[in-house]
């Protein structure tokens, strides 16, 4: 059985490449996960595609139809290990032997149960299998709510915050503060096409009446619903994401003991209000996830505002982090991005997703929590 001590720099240069390819279906294939594949015969790329839409083929497919008769005794580098089920598509696995490959270089295995063991299959067939050649860290960091789904039934929850040099989202309190530049807000509407909902705060909506929608970029395949906690159920009835509650629903995730005129007034306004559970910091959010669960919800993006970032982070909620950062600095009088006590944040409990972005000048740092055994 081959290993990834037995790739060259030119396995790794095409490996590396389908990563790339696969990224460009982000928005567009999620709760599918992010695969791009290469096919190269005799040092010359004859088939390169990606999973371009949800329900569309899969990334080999659409290779093999690209190289046509030129993948026959080829090597495929693809950047997740072929799948092995009967899905929306037939297996990969098989489509791969049926081309009769020579050669299979992966980078990430696999973790569904019924969609995971297409190595197991390409080998049994005779073909030469090279994966997983990614660590499992830097597998799940192409497809985490892909990974945290095979082991986890609760919603992958991320987090952003725009932040300065000394961690303040505000100058303060009561100054709404434009923190990052328009190419970082550009990469924050990119991100919110990858997810199903977005995450705030009632006091995010009162303090800056966001729309939360996708603008300043191509929509994704389904406009992400908008999620806010309103414990005491007074979201103001014209805040300015009820505007596009049609293309993107509003959910409403107030206390149970909420008066029932207020509810009936955010209804009114076109909320789906949802009553939950209480706890110490304001709303139970097993109760908020469970119920997001419940509506089809697979992945969050948190946008805000500080204290319920402050409690996602004490419960140990976040799967992943997107911090950008500017260059600017606001001193005592700011809001500071994580108010609680220092250890609310235990940054070796996350590790580095990837090198840091530039868009603008503000620097993105993307990190993953940790999965333990």
């Amino acid at each position: 059985m081959s290993g990834p001590d037995s790739l060259s720099l030119a396995d790794a240069a095409h490996l590396e490449w389908a990563r790339k390819l696969g990224r460009r279906g982000w928005g567009q294939v999620h709760p599918n996960p992010l695969v791009g594949c290469v096919i190269v015969n005799e040092d010359r790329t004859v088939g390169e595609g990606y999973h371009e839409v949800f329900g569309g083929p899969h990334a080999e497919i659409v290779a093999l139809e690209d190289a046509r008769s030129h993948a026959q005794g080829a090597t495929v580098y693809v950047s997740l290990e072929p799948c092995n089920h009967h899905g929306k598509t037939p297996p990969c696995s098989e489509a791969l032997l049926a081309a009769g490959v020579r050669r299979v270089v992966y980078g990430a295995r696999d973790p569904g149960r019924e969609s995971g063991g297409g190595a197991n299959t390409l080998r049994a067939g005779g073909v030469e299998v090279v994966g997983p050649v990614w660590a499992d860290r830097e597998g799940r960091a192409e497809n985490p709510a892909f990974f945290h789904r095979a082991k986890h039934a609760s919603p992958f929850v991320a987090l952003k915050l725009a932040m300065s040099l000394d961690a303040r989202i505000a100058a303060s309190p009561a100054q709404r503060t434009r923190v990052t530049g328009p190419e970082a807000e550009r990469e924050v509407h990119r991100l919110r096409t990858g997810f199903d909902a977005i995450l705030v705060g009632a006091g995010t909506v009162r303090a800056d009446n966001p729309r939360l929608t996708v603008r300043m970029v191509p929509p994704g395949r389904e406009a992400p619903r908008r999620i806010v906690l309103d414990p005491d159920a007074t979201l103001p009835s014209g805040a300015a994401l009820f505007a596009a509650r049609e293309d993107a629903p509003v959910h409403v995730f107030v206390r149970e003991d909420a008066a029932e005129a207020q509810i009936e007034r955010l209804e009114e306004a076109g909320a789906h209000v949802h009553p939950v559970g209480r706890s110490q910091r304001g709303l139970d959010l097993d109760d908020v996830l469970s119920a997001c669960g419940d509506l089809g919800v697979r992945s969050i993006l948190c946008e805000g505002g500080a204290r319920l970032a402050d409690s996602l982070l004490r419960e140990r909620r976040i799967q992943r982090l997107y911090m950008f950062v500017s260059p600017a600095t606001y001193g005592s009088e700011g809001v500071a991005a994580f108010p609680s006590d220092a250890g609310v944040l235990r940054w070796d409990d996350f590790d580095p997703a990837g090198p840091p972005q530039q868009h603008g000048r503000d620097t993105l740092i993307v990190l993953d929590r940790q999965e333990h055994p």
